[in-house]
């Protein structure tokens, strides 16, 4: 392996890529860490430990959208609008004609439906910031702003110092979406996961350290810390559940396909057998995503009901019923969640009619039915079992941090490393590195990384 880590720096080409890829993140993480002019850092640091709900909302929104918004960076929306503005389009390419067509222009359309992408997220971008700066403004923890008292007039903040704060999120958001094009076309991967997964890995330190300080590092424990052999037990954990997310992630159902034979003259052409391979996971993160997101609703609604009206049982029931990892109601419907949109996701781009004309056209069938309708509904089938499977194996990546949290008793910030959006985002964006690396390699005769000498 370090033979073949030596062999990618050898090849100039390759090298300048890795190099401006890790470049532009590591001006990505900077920025993270730059606070907006007007907030007080030391306010948002007591906010987020008094308001532990909220500062946990916070915190699942960074997990998929590269965000900083506990603590109100130039960064801090991170791709969030971009990620809505590109979830919108897709979702009205299967609704609305027009789209419809741009999509099936290729490389055109393709770079028409990117540049109104663009100025969607501007849009999204104004409108989410300008919230979040108002939240800024009329929240206190205790008797502290969170805007530094420089800023503020009679106790408020002016409307030009909140366009101040509006414009400069939205440039930094607006930075970041050029950043990950820039790493798409000159650097290597794709630039918007690897923000992503950067964002992700960030705070692994943090929970090693946390890890550490829980550790007794003795048999047994004690004094309320974890043992030895609850370490090596994490540990076996950790290499499972990367495992088994490897394994669903790569899966795919081959469908087998047979060419017709046209004769030409003397010879015989075609007839081969090949496969249609059609991924387990065909929805890929989305389902959690989707299922995360729309759980916050209810979660934040029944939170500050139950903080306005103190003292009602039965809004304090019900924030405790939809609190993340602390409810079995929320993990049941975060699970029929997840199994939803994964038929829902997988119902818009994954099109059986279309993918059977195209084996007519090409003048392929799947043994066994007839092409058109018949191949179009065996399909269907297909996708419908084996989708079936992957909302399972999502359901039980969602859940494990849950389970492993209050199985052994670790905190929440190292469970999440043990499953959830941030380890199958982690490890499928490292596969697509990995491959478009390996395809480097074997363009110049050398073995790929996953490949046995």
């Amino acid at each position: 392996m370090l033979e073949k880590l030596r062999i990618i720096f050898t090849i100039p080409e390759l090298r300048q890529k890795i190099l401006l890829t890790l470049g532009l993140l590591a001006i990505y993480r900077v920025g993270w860490q730059v606070p907006l002019p007007i907030v007080d850092p030391t306010a948002m640091t007591a906010f987020a430990e008094q308001s532990e709900g909220i500062a946990d909302l916070l915190k699942t929104v960074a997990v998929f959208s590269a965000s900083q918004l506990s603590q109100a960076t130039i960064f801090g929306l991170g791709i969030m609008p971009y990620i809505s503005a590109s979830i919108i389009f897709q979702l009205l390419g299967t609704v609305w004609p027009p789209l419809e067509r741009l999509q099936k222009e290729g490389e055109a359309g393709r770079k028409k439906i990117n540049e109104y992408t663009r100025y969607a997220t501007v849009f999204v971008c104004l409108l989410q910031s300008w919230a979040y700066v108002a939240f800024l403004s009329s929240t206190r923890v205790g008797e502290m702003s969170l805007i530094q008292p420089d800023f503020l007039v009679d106790g408020r903040l002016p409307f030009v110092w909140q366009l101040v704060a509006v414009l400069t999120m939205t440039a930094g958001t607006i930075f970041l979406m050029w950043l990950g094009e820039q790493i798409d076309e000159f650097g290597i991967g794709n630039g918007i996961s690897l923000l992503i997964m950067a964002g992700i890995l960030a705070g692994m330190p943090s929970a090693l350290i946390e890890l550490g300080g829980d550790t007794s590092w003795e048999l047994g424990g004690g004094g309320g810390k974890m043992g030895v052999e609850t370490l090596l037990v994490l540990a076996a954990l950790f290499v499972s559940v990367v495992a088994g997310v490897v394994f669903m992630t790569q899966g795919q159902r081959r469908i087998p396909t047979q060419s017709a034979k046209h004769v030409r003259g003397r010879r015989v052409y075609g007839g081969t057998r090949q496969y249609l391979p059609l991924r387990v996971n065909q929805a890929g993160v989305m389902p959690i995503i989707f299922a995360s997101s729309l759980l916050l609703f209810p979660q934040m609604l029944f939170q500050y009901l139950a903080n306005a009206f103190p003292g009602n049982s039965i809004l304090a029931a019900l924030q405790d019923s939809f609190t993340r990892g602390q409810s079995v109601l929320y993990n049941v419907l975060y699970v029929l969640l997840i199994y939803f949109f994964c038929y829902f996701w997988t119902a818009i781009t994954f099109n059986p009619k279309e993918m059977a004309d195209n084996l007519k056209n090409f003048g392929a069938f799947i043994p066994g039915y007839r092409p058109g309708k018949r191949t179009a509904d065996y399909l269907e089938r297909v996708m419908e079992r084996i989708t079936y499977v992957g909302a399972a194996f999502l359901s039980l990546v969602a859940v494990i941090p849950t389970i492993i949290s209050g199985a052994l008793g670790i905190p929440a910030q190292i469970a999440s490393f043990y499953g959830g959006t941030g380890l199958l985002i982690a490890v499928s964006v490292a596969f697509d590195l990995v491959q478009k690396i390996d395809s480097h390699l074997v363009m110049r005769n050398y073995t790929g990384l996953l490949e046995k000498n």
